[in-house]
């Protein structure tokens, strides 16, 4: 079973308060996964294998957005004087990485390069609304509503991760999917939603959302569409929160009726917005 290694991304630690703990077992798992990735999967994705850099140390560029604001100093020249005769800078296949499949499909990407704690909170989130007996869009809708967070960026994640979707998903679920971000951060005691007391852990009390939050979730609420996206922010929960593992499995039905895959993959179809796909594909790429 592909997906067999992930069941106990469920029961990941809080990361706060248990670290050292979730780091082993994020170790634990990888190295589930990696089986199976070095098994038929695999196999099947390895004509696509990049060679051309075989044999050289390939040097990598982290991106500006992981690094401007920290502590870290711009890696650009150092990296660049590291070059010498059998060194490159990294393009294409990471040899460190998963290799993904020739055509990707969503599911690929929940297996092969989404963080384990983007899966996690996912499944968990997509599970509590199926659960609850909500509409397939809606599971659909929470499904997807962090996936920019699992490989591509997190700042405005709620509006990198609608375009990512736009192409392949309703209007519907990636305007959800857009809005839950700003509307997370104001309750609607009319469907139970409170402000999440993460958030005051993760941001402090004192914390206010910029202006452009404040106004697109005050016109979210005045849309046909508000509930759908009101409903991603009601099974936003932390998978930390709840320990029960989930079967991914269960979702292929859903993912089938309500998410287009493109018949030549994800991020080689042609879209305005495959570019992303293919970033996460090669998340490492120098340019």
């Amino acid at each position: 079973m592909q997906f067999a290694a992930w069941k106990q991304l469920t029961r990941v630690p809080d990361p706060i308060r248990e670290p050292s703990r979730l780091r082993w077992q994020i170790r634990q798992t990888i190295g589930r996964i990696a089986g199976v990735v070095n098994g038929r999967d695999q196999k099947q994705s390895s004509e696509k294998t990049d060679v051309a850099q075989a044999g050289l140390e390939r040097l990598i560029f982290p991106s500006p957005i992981g690094w401007i604001g920290t502590p870290q100093r711009d890696p650009e020249l150092a990296l660049l004087q590291k070059l010498k005769p059998g060194t490159v800078l990294m393009m294409g296949d990471n040899p460190a990485l998963p290799t993904m499949p020739a055509r990707p499909r969503l599911l690929d990407f929940f297996k092969y390069r989404f963080t384990d704690i983007t899966v996690a909170h996912l499944l968990r989130s997509a599970h509590e609304a199926l659960k609850a007996g909500h509409d397939e869009k809606i599971v659909m809708a929470c499904l997807l509503h962090d996936i920019a967070n699992g490989c591509l960026v997190r700042c405005d994640h709620g509006y990198w991760g609608a375009q990512m979707i736009a192409p392949y998903v309703s209007e519907e679920v990636a305007w959800a999917v857009k809005n839950h971000q700003a509307l997370r951060y104001y309750a609607d005691e009319s469907v139970g939603y409170s402000y999440p007391q993460s958030y005051v852990r993760f941001f402090g009390e004192q914390y206010e959302p910029p202006e452009y939050i404040r106004r697109d979730a005050e016109v979210a609420r005045a849309h046909r569409w508000y509930m759908s996206s009101r409903l991603i922010t009601l099974f936003d929960v932390y998978f930390f929160e709840i320990t029960d593992p989930i079967e991914p499995e269960i979702f292929t039905d859903i993912i089938g009726r309500h998410f287009r895959e493109p018949e030549e993959g994800l991020g080689f179809d042609g879209s305005p917005v495959a570019h992303m796909w293919r970033t996460m594909i090669w998340p490492n790429n120098s340019l």
